[in-house]
């Protein structure tokens, strides 16, 4: 038999063809799908009904309220009132509603186990391929048809494996290895799946995971995959899963066929940042020049989880933000804001100048609080730098690690965080 990779192993057990081959198009079952208040019910609402159709499986739905929350205006209450009465309507029990970035809401409540092949409303989708899984971001009329029918129709992907050696600098996180890998691999890996590997990924944690999975939307690719091990199923344990007895041979197979195959050396890296107006346009934070901050940003799914405040925290820990600059940090979730207040990350950014704002997309997106005006530079701890994505289409956007973040603030300039630490 044919070694196979990790993608093609999850899309063979819920297409029912054994041997997928790349190119070739499949029907897949979906076995979870993920909708949040922007793209979800207000969008496939009256595409089903107008099909007189019904939700194939409402234990197989995860709905999140995050994008308009909370309500800023009439616009977003009633979005969110439509939210809210899809999910009784149609009995979704998994119904998240403003507690948290549905990406960091769908690992939280243990929803991703290894192997599972699953699609979500929105274009980070590929988050959850850092728990061993298979997860695409799709439009509108495809999430119709998914909670219409339970399948999807894929076209099987090449793999692309990237492996990092050795280990990350202090003050150096995954944000740094995916605006590196940006620059070097380029944003338009289109129909590709990067799948992590190597020592350097083998000991970060699911949180650093997630970072290096969510941001291969910013590759341009399919999704991301990260191989099931022992730090996977801790994770699935401590949320009160029992993991499958298969769960570790959720992997690719030993000389399985790769479009490509990278290494890098993780020591070598140190931080870098994006500069407007494409996360491709990344260089090395000494090469970037002196760019003065108006807005140092720690938001969402990328950049606000508890590892990325705690992060923040080392940096600013003993100082204050300077004088002219603003420092905002929007949790990635309730739950890690209440984590953050009990170990004292929350008081290390309060006491150095943070203003805390509520858990969901925000500013990233461009919606509530946080917007940046016509001439002012943001240095965000988020994934996207396009011309107008978090305010005035005559700001910038510079992209960081929250390592990046906290000490550009306390500096009022782009800086290295490494002299903090």
């Amino acid at each position: 038999m044919s070694k196979q990779t990790l993608a093609q192993k999850i899309i063979s057990r819920v297409s029912g063809h054994s041997m997928p081959q790349p190119g070739e198009i499949v029907t897949c079952k979906v076995d979870k799908v993920l909708m949040h208040d922007s793209s979800g019910p207000r969008r496939v609402k009256d595409r089903l009904a107008h099909l007189n159709a019904k939700v194939f499986d409402p234990k197989k739905i995860v709905l999140v309220s995050d994008h308009y929350v909370p309500a800023t205006d009439t616009e977003s209450a009633e979005i969110l009132a439509l939210t809210r009465d899809w999910a009784e309507t149609n009995n979704i029990e998994h119904f998240y509603d403003m507690q948290g970035i549905c990406h960091v809401m769908l690992p939280q409540h243990g929803h991703l186990e290894p192997g599972m092949f699953l699609v979500g409303g929105d274009s980070h989708s590929p988050t959850g391929g850092a728990f061993g899984t298979f997860m695409v971001g799709i439009g509108a009329t495809e999430m119709t048809g998914v909670l219409a029918t339970g399948e999807i129709w894929i076209r099987v992907p090449q793999t692309i494996r990237v492996n990092w050696h050795g280990k990350l600098q202090d003050g150096v996180s995954a944000k740094d290895i995916m605006l590196f890998l940006c620059r070097e691999l380029g944003v338009n890996n289109h129909y590709k799946v990067i799948e992590f590997a190597g020592e350097c990924i083998d000991t970060m944690g699911m949180p650093e995971r997630m970072v290096l999975c969510n941001m291969t939307a910013e590759m341009g690719a399919k999704t991301g995959v990260i191989a099931a091990d022992e730090t996977t199923l801790d994770w699935l344990r401590d949320k009160g899963k029992t993991p499958a007895q298969d769960a570790l041979s959720w992997r690719s197979d030993d000389d399985c066929q790769y479009e490509a195959i990278y290494h890098f050396d993780a020591c070598e890296l140190s931080p870098q940042i994006a500069a407007p107006h494409s996360p491709e346009n990344t260089y090395a934070i000494d090469a970037i020049g002196k760019v003065k901050i108006h807005q140092a940003y720690i938001g969402a799914c990328t950049g606000a989880k508890l590892s990325d405040m705690q992060m923040a925290a080392k940096v600013l820990k003993g100082h204050k933000v300077a004088q002219g600059t603003r420092l905002l940090v929007a949790p990635a979730s309730q739950l890690m804001l209440h984590q953050a207040s009990l170990d004292g990350t929350l008081q290390t950014l309060t006491e150095a100048g943070a203003i805390i704002l509520p858990s969901g997309c925000g500013a990233c997106a461009g919606m509530g609080a946080g917007a940046i005006a016509a001439g002012e530079n943001c240095l965000s701890s988020t994934s996207r730098n396009f011309k107008g994505r978090m305010g005035s289409k005559d700001a910038n956007v510079y992209l960081g690690s929250p390592y990046s973040v906290a000490a550009s603030a306390i500096a009022g300039r782009i800086t290295d965080p490494r002299k903090y630490l």
